[in-house]
């Protein structure tokens, strides 16, 4: 009787792991098609600037799994685009700014006072800084140091979208999912 409760256990077990498995496969699938359809949006008024769409998944796996998983889909995302697209300079540019965002997001995420939406715009931010800061170490131009303010223009009001985004997408998924 035991041996049969313990393979029922494993079985629950093995479905809960093998669910896991498919939403994070299927999040991480979203987050490359939506950083692939981002490339071909022309920038926001100020040259380089995005939406930061796969930023949405980022903040919903953060937000159901954690952030391992979070980390996961986000190296994952920015390695598989980069296979896809080509390891040029803006791969290494998007890895250093969705580390950083990535990091920002952990760190205001466990303070456990802020909404999803300032955890956006500090990722977002994040991004920013990373990126200029790669973009400084390559070209080798410290003077990129002043872009960061027009940067931040964009960044505020898209990490509020992308937050506001990642919210209601959070909310269907956790139902869709059954969390």
């Amino acid at each position: 009787m035991l041996q049969l409760l313990k393979l029922k256990q494993t079985k629950i077990g093995d479905y809960m792991n093998t669910k896991r498995l498919i939403s994070l496969s299927l999040f991480l699938s979203m987050a490359i098609v939506l950083s692939i359809v981002e490339s071909f949006i022309p920038s926001i008024s100020v040259p380089g600037a995005k939406l930061g769409l796969a930023n949405i998944i980022t903040l919903v796996v953060l937000n159901i799994y954690g952030e391992k998983d979070a980390f996961l889909v986000v190296i994952l995302r920015i390695v598989l685009v980069g296979l896809l697209r080509g390891i040029t300079i803006g791969f290494f540019l998007s890895l250093s700014g969705g580390v950083f965002a990535f990091l920002l997001m952990v760190l205001f995420k466990r303070f456990k006072i802020f909404s999803i939406i300032s955890i956006s715009v500090m990722g977002s931010l994040g991004h920013s800084v990373g990126q200029i800061a790669m973009a400084i170490i390559i070209l080798k131009t410290p003077q990129l140091v002043y872009y960061l303010p027009w940067v931040f223009l964009i960044a505020i009001p898209t990490g509020i979208f992308t937050g506001l985004v990642a919210k209601k997408f959070t909310e269907i998924s956790k139902k869709a999912i059954l969390i």
